[in-house]
This record gives structure tokens, sequence and C-alpha cells, in this order.
């Protein structure tokens, strides 16, 4: 692999990666954070017996064309080759009602089709066992193979021949050929007619459920996409919402920023309600705020962490997975993320700006209340103690703690936020001690963050650098977007930090050296924050870059190479999908006016 040219396919139980020639090249199975059976992204230059991808060979193959199927998640991979003959392989993950709940099991279907002419093919199935280390072990039925010595045990049933995907002999393609990848167990049908009843059905799914979302007038399939998208990485059984697919692509070339990013963050789960809540996706999104209010009541006697596991595991020891070289070989591959038992204090501010939507939405099912209130109440006591107290900050520096502005201002965000719920809940004097804690945080930080020197609001108190969170001032409405201090900090951060079209996160050095690439999501929020100043245009122009920047079906990852536009870092990242709906939903003139 050597570009982030893939597609994303799952169901919310299981996911994985689609190459631009139709190779599965990441899966992880049976779950978001299993062992991935198919790991080849991750393996580098493998020049003798690659393993880990599932694959299809086209005798001769020249050409490829790839989309995904409007309104779907159902992804479609055309190849041909020079004498006119043609293949199309359709990939998705059964998802759908059956017998009155939902039907998502842990299985891929891959649909091989003949177009044109006579087309010879190879199917190879080579997926691989603990992180990369060796090949899993095979035993062929009469038409199912099964793979063992991974933690759950997969088959593959099919009407194609089995000894030919055994011996990875080819075949001319007369007819159209199935694979259902997924638990060891025996399929009920014939492969064919079960793969056909799943397509269909999963397609219907997906297009009643986009049916439902509300979108902008203006880049409808880019939000569509994205929305899509931000539901596969939702993991159904607990509402966890992963930041990414992936482990430890490289934020940028040669780095060793690599980062597992299979789990749920705090720090996303604001912006992740808010753009849940703008499509109209509320199943989901309550779904999401029952994971966050678990959480929260979870850590009535523990710390708050800044990120969970997505079965809501507090410990998520990192390692090394030797048997991977890294992406493009740049290792290494890191399997759990140490972040978990850093100090991050804006994570109690995170939390309680998440957790408020309960309380004001009448559309949810379980709306919040005063048990809830308390629960939240004691995250604000503990963002009152903070407030001012040294941490690793929002971009998790593991090897220095300063009093982060960012994190501040979340602690004052907690508690601004829980005087708006205590009037709510018609909690009059409790508003009251909230509202007097949060106005004394908000003067501790305009008298400490501010460098009237630099006319801006700085990274750290009594500091004179900057990063890419303070453009959020205004989001968060610790400043009102004509404050001319908020003003000043957009100028400075864009005169400090911007690299062509986008913003790294910060300009200085941290454990690994200076930032090469920008952060995707910060450049969003600076398109957010040009609109609050009323600069549109510019806005909108900034935003048709970042569009620029996604492959070619959609997606985005974490950074971008300001100089040459390559997308690195985890794959798809939900932050830059998220992003892309918000700034969508900001810029765009509203339906009333379009026509």
């Amino acid at each position: 692999m050597n570009n982030l040219d893939l597609g994303l396919i799952g169901n919310c139980r299981t996911s994985a990666l689609v190459d631009r020639n139709g190779a599965i090249v990441w899966w992880c199975y049976p779950f978001f954070d299993s062992d991935p059976v198919c790991c080849s992204l991750l393996k580098g230059e493998q020049p003798e017996a690659p393993f880990g991808m599932i694959d299809v060979r086209l005798d001769g193959a020249a050409d490829v064309e790839q989309s995904y199927e409007r309104n779907s998640a159902i992804l479609r991979t055309r190849i041909s080759d020079t004498s006119g003959n043609a293949i199309d392989i359709i990939d998705f993950a059964p998802r759908f009602h059956l017998h009155g709940r939902l039907f998502a099991p842990s299985m891929l279907v891959r649909i091989v089709r003949p177009v044109a002419g006579r087309p010879r093919i190879t199917l190879r199935v080579r997926p691989g066992v603990d992180y990369g280390s060796r090949q899993a072990e095979l035993r062929c039925g009469a038409h199912h193979i099964s793979y063992s010595c991974m933690a759950q045990a997969m088959r593959v049933t099919t009407d194609a021949s089995v000894s030919a995907i055994c011996v990875e002999k080819p075949f001319f393609l007369q007819e159209s050929v199935t694979l259902l990848m997924g638990p060891d167990e025996t399929v009920d049908g014939s492969p064919s007619e079960v793969g056909r009843s799943f397509y269909e059905k999963t397609q219907a799914y997906w297009h009643r459920w986009v049916r439902t979302l509300a979108i902008p007038f203006e880049w409808q399939d880019v939000v569509i996409r994205a929305a899509i998208t931000l539901k596969l990485n939702a993991f159904d059984d607990t509402g966890a919402i992963v930041a990414a697919v992936t482990t430890s692509i490289p934020e940028a070339p040669h780095s060793a920023r690599n980062w597992d990013y299979r789990y749920c963050w705090l720090r996303d789960a604001y912006f992740v309600v808010n753009a849940l809540n703008r499509l109209g996706a509320t199943g989901t999104m309550e779904q999401y705020l029952d994971y966050i209010l678990n959480i929260i009541a979870d850590t009535r006697d523990s710390p708050l962490q800044p990120v969970y596991g997505i079965r809501r595991e507090a410990a998520l020891d990192e390692r090394d997975a030797p048997g991977l070289s890294g992406y493009r070989g740049m290792g290494p591959v890191r399997v759990g993320n140490q972040a978990y038992n850093q100090i991050q204090n804006d994570v109690f501010g995170e939390a309680v700006l998440a957790s408020t939507h309960a309380f004001f939405d009448s559309r949810l099912e379980r709306p919040a209340g005063r048990h809830m209130f308390k629960d939240l109440e004691r995250l604000g006591e503990e963002a009152v103690r903070n407030y001012n107290v040294p941490d690793a900050g929002l971009w998790e520096l593991r090897g220095s703690k300063r009093v982060h502005t960012f994190s501040s201002i979340m602690c004052w965000a907690a508690c601004d936020r829980l005087a708006t719920i205590a009037a709510r809940l018609r909690l009059q004097d409790r508003s009251t001690y909230w509202r007097k804690h949060a106005s004394h945080i908000h003067k501790a930080i305009c008298d400490a963050a501010w460098n009237p020197k630099m006319n801006s609001f700085v990274s750290t108190f009594d500091g004179d650098r900057l990063d890419a969170s303070l453009l959020l001032m205004a989001e968060f409405q610790f400043l009102a977007p004509t404050d001319p201090r908020f003003a000043g900090t957009v100028r400075a951060i864009e005169e400090h930090l911007r690299r062509g079209d986008f913003l790294l996160r910060y300009d200085e050095e941290d454990d690994f050296g200076k930032p090469e690439t920008a952060f995707l999501v910060c450049t969003q929020w600076w398109i957010l924050a040009l609109a609050q100043l009323g600069e549109n245009e510019r806005a909108r122009e900034l935003f048709e870059k970042v569009l620029s920047r996604r492959n070619h079906l959609g997606l985005l990852s974490e950074d971008v190479a300001p100089d040459t536009g390559e997308l690195w870092g985890n794959f798809p990242q939900t932050y830059s999908m998220v992003g892309l709906i918000q700034c969508a939903a900001r810029l765009s003139i509203s339906w009333d006016d379009a026509y």
C-alpha cells in the first residue's frame, strides 16, 4: 500500500478497508478492535508469499473504476483488461432488519460478476493472525473453507470452486460467484441466494436510513457520504464511535507518530453529538449519548479518562506488533493507546458538553434528569479543582505538562453548561453556584492566557505560542464572535500556523519533533471561525480546498501534507468526516433560499 485510496465497508459491528484494486487490505475480525485478519495495509512490502488480504486477480487487468452505490455503504469495483473482459466486485457487510431486530453479523459479502467477455480470475483468501505474525491455517470442506488460529474462527462459504481458492488456480468466470466471509457456521441457503438477499436488504436499509437524514442544500453528496462513514464507525453493541478503524498509519512520513485509533475519545463527543443532531440521526446519537453517560457513571470511584475501549474498557495498554512493519514500512504498529492514563483536564468539559444535549432534546426516549445531573456535578467539581493544573492537553503531549488554555476553557464550559442544565431543571441555587464558578474561571483564563503583544489568546497560561484549538472559543461560547479578542486570535493563528491552505495543530517541538502535516479538523475549525466572523466567502473557498483532498470515494484521514496534498494518519477519521458535516451545514444556503 502506498496511498489511502481506500473504501470503507461495514455494518456497525465489523468493518473493512478495500483498496482501489478490490483487495480487502484491512479487516479487524470479528469486531473493530480485534486482531486484523486482513492486515496487508500495514505489512509493508511482501515480496514473497504475501498474506493478510483477500483479493481477486483478473488476468491482464489494465483499468479499474471504483465507487459506492448511491446512498449506501456498498462498494463496487470494476476491473477490465486490454481484451475487453471485465468483472464487477461488490463488497458490503450485511445490515438490515430481520424478525423484528437488526441483523448485522460479523460478516463480509463479496460478489464477483462477469460484466463483459470471458474474464479469467484468481480468488485469493489469505488471512493472517496475531497482528500479521503468521498466516491462518485453513481446512477445506465441500462448499466452504475454515480458517483457524484466530480469536474467532472464520469461514468462507462459496459457490466458487473451493479447490480453486485453496490452491489459487485461475478459472474462467462464467457466472457470478459469492463469498460469504464470517463466523465458522453453516449458512442457511445457497451462497448465491443468501448473497443476493443480503445485498438487496442491505441496499434497502441504507436507502431508508439516508432518507431520514436532514442535510443542507449544498454539498449534499459530501454530507451523505460523511454521515454514512460516521454511522459505520459506530459500534451498535454499546453506542461507542471509534476515532478511526485503523491503527498506526503515521501522521507524517517516518515520524513514528503512529497511534491506535480504534477507540472512543471523549474529545470527539461534543462534535459527534452536534453532527448527529444536525443530521437528525437521533437513534445513533441516543446510543452514543448512552455510551458517554454510562462512562460517566462508571467513573464515580475512578478518574475520568480521555479515551475508552468500545465496550467501555478503561485499560488500553499499549504494545508494539512486531509482525507488522507498518504502512509503507513506517513502523512501529501499536496496539492499545497509552493516552488512557494521561491527565487531560479538558475531558470534564467535553463530557458535560456532550451530555448537555440529553437534557434538552425532547425526541430522546431516555432524557436525562436530576440523577444524571448529580453525576455531571461531580465532573464540574473536578473542573473547578483542575482548571489551572498542568496536564498533557488536547494534543496528548507525552513528555511535558503545562496549563493548557483549551483545557481551562473546557473546565469553564463544564461549569457554564451545568448552570444552564440546572436552570432547565429549575434548580436555581445550583445554577447560581455553577455560574459563579464559570465566571471565576473565565476571568482567570482571560487574565493568564491573553497575550496583548500578540493580540491573541495563547496555548498555555503566560505563554507566547499558539494552537489551533483556540479557534473554538466562539464555538463553545467562551467569547462572542463579535469580541475583538476572538478576531485577533484567529488572525494570529492564521499568521503562525497556516501552511498553504491548511493549519497545523501547533508549530512548536513536541516529543517527536515539529509537526509536519496539517490536522484536517483544525482547518475545519478555521472555516467555522471565519464563518462566525462573517467571512463566508473565504470560508467557502477553504472548504472547497478541504473537499479537494478527499480520496476518490469522498473519505478523509486525519492529516494532510500541505505541500503535496497527500493524506496521512488513521483512516477514515471520524473527526475529519464530522468536520465536513459541520462546515457544510454552517456554510450552505438554506433550503428556503435555494429555489
